[in-house]
C-alpha cells in the first residue's frame, strides 16, 4: 500500500514538473519586475540637471542613458527601443529639462500620465509608472521602431497625422491603422503583467493597441 501511494506522488510529481516545462507556462519572470530601488541612484536632483546641461555629447540616447538608470528593453521589429526610469522627475518637469538641454523638432502636450519629445531619428516617450510612486519611465525608440511597431491611435492622441505621415511617409496613419485593427500593435512602454505576442517582446510588460485610447493601465 505505501509503496503504491509512493509511486502515485511520484507520477503527479513528473506530471507537474513536465507541465512546468511546456510552452503554456506564462513567459513573464516576477523576478525581472521594475522596482523602486532600480531607480534610485546616488546624484541629487540638481546634480543630474547639471550633468544635462554640461554634457558635451547631445546625442538624445547618449545624454539619457548617462544620466539615468536603465531598467528594461523592447525588441521589435529588426530593432529595439531602450527604457530609463527616475524618481526625482516628474514628467513634465523632465520634458521642459530635455527640452532646454536639447531642443526636439516637435513636443506633445502632456496626455494621459505621458508626453512625447519627437528629436531627428528619435522619439523619447516620458510616461508616469503605473506601479512605483513618483516614478518616470524614459523610452527611447528609434524612428524606424515606432515606424514598424507603434500603434498609430497611441500616437495621434499626441500629434497630428499630418505631421506623422510627414516623418514616416504618406499614409502612414491609415496603413498602420489596417494593419494594426488584425492584430495588437505596441502602445508604449508599461509594466503591466502581461504578454503579447504582436511582434514586440519583453519580459516585464506591454502596452497595446488596437483601437483608440491608451490601455496600458488606464
Amino acid at each position: 500500500m505505501k509503496k503504491t501511494m509512493v509511486i502515485s506522488v511520484l507520477m503527479l510529481l513528473t506530471i507537474i514538473l513536465a507541465g512546468c516545462g511546456s510552452d503554456n507556462v506564462s513567459i513573464f519572470d516576477e523576478s525581472s519586475a521594475v522596482v523602486q530601488e532600480d531607480l534610485e541612484v546616488a546624484e541629487s536632483k540638481d546634480d543630474i540637471i547639471n550633468k544635462l546641461k554640461s554634457a558635451d555629447n547631445r546625442d538624445v540616447e547618449t545624454l539619457i542613458s548617462n544620466n539615468f538608470p536603465f531598467v528594461d528593453s523592447v525588441v521589435g521589429e529588426d530593432t529595439t527601443a531602450n527604457v530609463y526610469g527616475t524618481l526625482q522627475f516628474e514628467v513634465e518637469e523632465l520634458a521642459g529639462i530635455l527640452a532646454d538641454v536639447k531642443q526636439p523638432d516637435e513636443i506633445s502636450d502632456y496626455k494621459d500620465g505621458q508626453q512625447i519629445l519627437v528629436y531627428p531619428g528619435f522619439f523619447v516617450v516620458l510616461k508616469d509608472s503605473e506601479d512605483i510612486d513618483n516614478a518616470t519611465f524614459i523610452e527611447v525608440a528609434s524612428e524606424q521602431f515606432v515606424r514598424n511597431n507603434y500603434s498609430p491611435n497611441f500616437l495621434t492622441t499626441y500629434f497630428a497625422i499630418r505631421m506623422l505621415d510627414g516623418i514616416f511617409g504618406n499614409n502612414w496613419v491609415s496603413s498602420r491603422r489596417n494593419h494594426c485593427s488584425k492584430s495588437d500593435c505596441y502602445g508604449g512602454y508599461s509594466t503591466s503583467r502581461s504578454y503579447n505576442k504582436g511582434g514586440v517582446t519583453k519580459n516585464r510588460g506591454l502596452g497595446t493597441f488596437r483601437g483608440g485610447g491608451p490601455s496600458s493601465g488606464k
